[in-house]
């Protein structure tokens, strides 16, 4: 009876270490090719759920399929205007043909060594070829464009270049160049970025002095046109203030005519209702302004100022 339990037993894990040999299974990420004797058997395995191989003399090799990231180490490159840089760049890539990836780069250590190789030498090559503007900047915007380049420095033509391709650009030609190698290894490359991009010690002075530079004539003519903008509105204002002054002086001088001749007509009508007494009261008056406080008024009997004193019946 113990025999039978002991041989039972051998029975059942000689069954069990033949199943966990026979069956196994697939998640969603992952995919798989089968290897008999160290060559591929068949087509990859790409359906998710549960699967069969020949027990002990075919071996399972299981890859990603989810989305992988592979980071460069930062390598010093010169642009084409010999600055040097410190260029660190990332990527994302998929395996999408298991079978050729186990045959050219066997794992996922295999394929990032090869992305290193690959990669680096697209970045070098169209980073190389680039002015270092180029590489930093995506837009010109904000530098000072000039027509006539041709008496001035490299170092001002670099300043005022126009950018013709720029940073994003760059890394999509990276990405292309990069990319036409990759179907051979069964992999996809998805993306290319430049994560980090820094200038050498002997660079950054120079770069810091640039940029200041830069700073310096961007304000400088923002300031300037300030100046011509509060110039003009100055002028705007002055010739207003000088259009309403004009008015309103036009204004005041028709309403004194307007006026003086309405007091014209008063003293006309006042005159022709009775003439001597404007007479005399425009005497009294003249006898007001023409005698002050400290001077004496001396008439002759015939003066017509003297009249009315004459003709004042004595009290």
């Amino acid at each position: 009876m113990r025999g039978r339990t002991i041989a039972l037993a051998v029975v059942t894990v000689l069954v069990l270490i033949v199943l966990s040999q026979t069956l196994y299974t697939l998640d969603e990420g992952t995919q798989a090719i089968i290897t008999q004797f160290g060559r591929p058997v068949g087509g990859a395995v790409v359906r998710a759920g549960l699967h069969t191989k020949v027990p002990f003399i075919q071996t399972l090799h299981r890859f990603e399929k989810r989305i992988l990231v592979w980071d460069g180490s930062p390598d010093q490159i010169p642009t084409a205007d010999k600055k040097y840089i410190w260029l660190d760049v990332t990527a994302r890539w998929k395996i999408v043909d298991p079978l050729r990836f186990y045959q050219s780069v066997r794992n996922t250590r295999g394929a990032q060594t090869r992305l290193d190789d690959i990669i680096d030498s697209a970045a070098r090559d169209l980073v190389s070829k680039n002015l270092l503007i180029e590489v930093v900047r995506n837009t010109d915007r904000g530098l000072l464009q000039d027509s006539d380049t041709t008496e001035r420095s490299e170092d001002d033509i670099v300043e005022g270049h126009r950018i013709e391709m720029g940073r994003d650009l760059i890394t999509r030609e990276i990405l292309e160049s990069a990319s036409a190698l990759m179907p051979q290894y069964g992999i996809e490359l998805l993306d290319v970025q430049i994560k980090r991009l820094n200038y050498v010690q002997e660079v950054q002075q120079k770069v810091y002095d640039r940029m200041m530079s830069e700073r310096k004539q961007i304000a400088s003519r923002y300031r300037s046109e300030g100046e011509g903008n509060r110039a003009k509105i100055r002028g705007m204002k002055e010739r207003e203030l000088k259009q309403i002054q004009s008015e309103a002086y036009r204004r005041a001088q028709e309403i004194m005519g307007e006026a003086d001749g309405e007091a014209t007509r008063i003293y006309g009508e006042a005159y022709a209702a009775d003439p001597d007494l404007y007479a005399f009261v425009k005497t009294l008056e003249t006898y007001r302004q023409a005698v002050g406080s400290n001077s004496r008024l001396i008439l002759t009997t015939d003066s017509d100022l003297y009249r009315f004193l004459k003709e004042a019946s004595p009290r």
